[in-house]
């Protein structure tokens, strides 16, 4: 006779059920978890260790040098893969989880799937307080895991063995719905991952999820229709929900044959390449002049896929006031966004039946007319920037210019937060769908190298991820460079050394504050004049990666051709110049103080009260 039930303790339990989750990729079966990214401690290596030790064969496990590094690493695997494949991330308790928390930020944030497991103190509290425990005089039961809460899709705390039975479907589900998707964090308290229990043999059947295409309401469609046939100047957001639903292709089908110009959020640039016919660049406060404009005077926006953040719409001053919003999503609360006429659903199912229902309608050719047009000077002016000067130290245009051409395309570009992020937006040509991507919903400084070993894996060999950091980036979390190189994940470092944290200076004296403490010169340092600045070459070396540091764009150049011939994680380093960005894009609303007896900051105040008189009310 069959048993019902297998006896196993909670960690060989958990992860059991794990490996026995599946998912369909381009028809091909596969793991739905691929691997797990661990740094053990006493939390969690006692137990969850021993249970991962037993099936490394199916469910690798990679070992990182920072808990919040290995997660991000975690959520580049996810983004790489689409949302179609999920990393866990496990870590021991106290600062081993918060570690972990700021990725967890980013994973909610992009709406990106990540398990997070970590350990907990112990839930019969006999031996408490216990090593790393933060306690709560007034709430015992409180440990530093419930600060995920904030940040994640779904959260439990095991206080039973039978509790994994509910909680891990609803995990799982939570990650794999478009319209939840995020991260989902479990805490496994010590003396809990240790109990034997009696599961039942069902549990562990092998499961295949797919990710539903939900269908929009039909009279949201109709609606959504009769306003578009309106417009005289539409446009086209298009977002990162366009990407994940695997829709690039058909938005742009369905802009280009209608006549709509269409434009990307940061999260959805390379849903399609640069030179698409109907594509007129990224929009928003880091987009291009010839999406500005568009926005500017179109009647009717059809948004697709995004949360329409402050740096697509220019918080909201980019759009005429009498522009009215289609807004499609899965999501409902990003569809009635800004009274947004929603249309609730997978992107892929709404564009196929929005088009149906606009039966023969196209927009007048003058509206795709004036944005090639508009498109044409744009990159004539990219042209123009990235071309090689004279200029002792190069821009960053210069040097994204270089590096793009160099590029293949099936390498990934892979930036976040600082400069990069808009120059990259603004510079960076997508020879291929799919091979950009910007972690900007968080602006994580550090995301860079640690999203791109995620990139690495998933790619597997598939060209390779190039990642585009600043100093500021760069000195913040740099150490997955050896994880790489120990895991044998090759990538591309492009360190832009412009001598601090330049973009944040642009910022703050761009509203009137002298440079302060941003740029190293601006900081308290020994000598302002010269700072000891870091040899990022010497640096890398010293993690194993191949290094070069270039003194020209030539120099440049010539590394970047040597970097796609090595066999491993390959660092190059230049410097860039802190003053000279590109031009474009819409404004940003931000804090001025109201009153001040410095004149520059009197006059940006000036602009920032002009400014938010053009914002669209929250309706």
């Amino acid at each position: 006779m069959t048993a019902k039930t297998v006896k196993l303790t909670v960690g060989q339990a958990l992860v059991r059920y794990l490996i026995n989750q599946h998912t369909e990729i381009d028809g091909e079966r596969v793991q739905l978890f691929a691997g797990v990214f661990g740094i053990f401690g006493h939390g969690n290596v006692t137990c969850l260790s021993e249970a991962l030790e037993q099936v490394q064969d199916v469910l690798p496990t990679w070992r990182g040098q920072n808990e919040q590094s290995m997660a991000l690493a975690a959520i580049g695997y996810g983004k790489a893969k689409l949302r179609r494949q999920i990393m866990i991330a496990t870590t021991s308790v106290g600062p081993g989880a918060t570690n972990m928390v700021t990725a967890a930020g980013v994973a909610h944030a992009n709406r990106l799937p990540v398990l997070l497991l970590s350990g907990d103190t112990y839930n019969n509290r006999l031996p408490d307080p216990v090593l790393q425990q933060v306690e709560h005089f007034g709430e015992p039961s409180t440990t530093v895991n419930d600060s995920f809460r904030a940040v994640s899709r779904f959260w439990d705390r095991i206080t039973h063995p039978a509790q994994i039975l509910s909680s891990l479907p609803q995990a799982v589900a939570t990650m794999m719905d478009p319209a939840d998707c995020g991260p989902a964090f479990i805490g496994l308290p010590q003396d809990i991952q240790e109990i034997a229990y009696d599961y039942p043999v069902a549990f562990f059947e092998p499961t295949l999820w797919t990710i539903p295409r939900n269908r929009p309401d039909r009279d949201q469609v109709a609606a959504a229709a009769e306003l578009l046939k309106t417009a005289k100047k539409p446009l086209i957001i298009s977002g990162g929900g366009v990407r994940y639903s695997g829709a690039g292709e058909a938005l742009a089908d369905f802009a280009k044959a209608r006549g709509i110009p269409m434009a990307e959020t940061i999260a959805g640039k390379g849903a399609v390449v640069h030179d698409h016919p109907a594509y007129v660049g990224a929009i928003g406060i880091e987009g291009t002049d010839a999406a500005k404009v568009l926005a500017e005077n179109a009647d009717v926006v059809v948004a697709v896929g995004t949360r329409l953040q402050d740096f697509t719409t220019g918080s909201w001053t980019t759009f005429a006031p009498d522009s009215r919003f289609i807004n499609i999503n899965a999501a409902r609360f990003d569809a009635r966004k800004h009274g947004s006429l929603p249309v609730v659903g997978d992107a892929l199912e709404c564009i196929a039946e929005l088009d149906q229902a606009i039966g023969d309608w196209v927009c007048e050719p003058a509206r795709m007319d004036e944005a090639r047009g508009l498109y044409a000077d744009w990159n004539q002016m990219l042209d123009e920037g990235q071309a090689a000067t004279n200029a002792a130290v190069p821009s960053y245009a210069q040097v994204i210019g270089v590096v793009n051409k160099i590029a293949r395309p099936e390498d990934t570009m892979v930036t976040a937060a600082g400069g990069l992020p808009g120059e990259t937006v603004k510079n960076w040509r997508v020879k291929a769908p799919n091979t950009y991507d910007c972690e900007f919903g968080f602006s994580c400084m550090g995301y860079e190298i640690a999203g791109a070993w995620g990139h690495a894996m998933a790619k597997d060999g598939d060209g390779v991820p190039i990642v585009m950091v600043g100093d500021g980036s760069y000195m913040m979390m740099n150490s997955d460079i050896h994880s790489s190189v120990l895991s044998g994940h090759k990538m591309i470092v492009v360190v832009c050394d412009n001598g601090g944290f330049g973009v944040i200076n642009r910022l703050q004296t761009g509203m009137g504050v002298p440079g302060f403490n941003n740029l190293l010169k601006d900081s308290r340092v020994v000598n302002k004049q010269n700072p000891r600045r870091v040899d990022f070459a010497k640096h890398a070396e010293a993690m194993g990666a191949y290094a070069r540091h270039c003194d020209s764009l030539a120099d440049l150049e010539a590394a970047m051709e040597w970097a796609l011939t090595t066999d491993g994680t390959t660092v190059i380093s230049i410097e860039s110049d802190a003053y000279t960005w590109t031009p474009g894009g819409a404004d940003w609303y931000v804090g001025v103080p109201e009153i001040n007896d410095r004149e520059s900051i009197r006059e940006a105040r000036k602009g920032q009260e002009a400014f938010r008189a053009k914002q669209r009310q929250g309706i």
